[in-house]
């Protein structure tokens, strides 16, 4: 019989292949999948998360869980799906126009994911007529915006003004994040709120589709 706590660990220290073998393990056993992400695989990236918050562990082992995580997400979101399972919810993730940095918008994604949401990532280099067009694509509940340098965070409010300007503003919360973003910064451009972590990025989440 397939101990998942097993799963949990490998997700925490991020060791991908023990992680993939036994979440392959626990499906061919018969396991819920809907049991693996809800009872293992998400509080296992709320520790990490956790963690890297409490300076415990730094960016490299987050990538690590994250990886892990994700290679155990693979196997179980095709099983969900297939079933018509509900995600947590839908957000449209990118780094805003003119910043090429994607390392922290990654985490914060695959952060999300992990505490199941169904997330598409844009990438970098996003312009605010592309975040409109998959708001109207994708439906989501939130645009997670992120940007990592002072020159670029301008970028952020363009969007939210696009977004508004395109009657699109109120089917959407805004989320925004990254090193030079602020509270206050967050609050004059009309976003909805902030986080400078992913794991403040998931509560953040979790409390906007609430």
């Amino acid at each position: 019989m397939t101990d998942l706590n097993n799963l949990y660990d490998a997700i925490v220290n991020g060791n991908l292949e023990l992680s993939i073998k036994t979440t392959k393990s626990a499906l061919d056993e018969g396991f819920d999948p809907k049991t693996i992400i809800n009872d293992f695989m998400i509080p296992a990236m709320d520790k990490i998360g956790g963690m890297f918050e409490d300076c415990e562990v730094f960016v490299p082992e987050l990538l690590m869980a994250a990886r892990a995580m994700k290679g155990s997400l693979g196997l179980v979101q095709p099983l969900l799906t297939a079933k018509g399972a509900e995600s947590k919810g839908k957000i449209i993730i990118g780094t805003v126009q003119g910043d090429l940095h994607d390392i922290g918008k990654n985490i914060v994604g695959s952060m999300l994911e992990g505490a199941g949401f169904e997330v598409i990532n844009l990438g970098n280099d996003v312009s605010p007529q592309k975040f409109t067009d998959a708001i109207k694509t994708h439906k989501p509940q939130i645009v997670a915006l992120s940007a990592l340098l002072t020159t670029t965070m301008t970028a952020m409010e363009t969007v939210i003004k696009t977004i508004n300007d395109a009657g699109l503003r109120d089917r959407v919360k805004i989320m925004i994040g990254g090193a030079p973003v602020t509270a206050n910064f967050s609050e004059r451009i009309g976003a909805d709120g902030y986080s400078d972590n992913a794991n403040g990025a998931v509560k953040l989440a979790r409390e906007l589709v609430n």
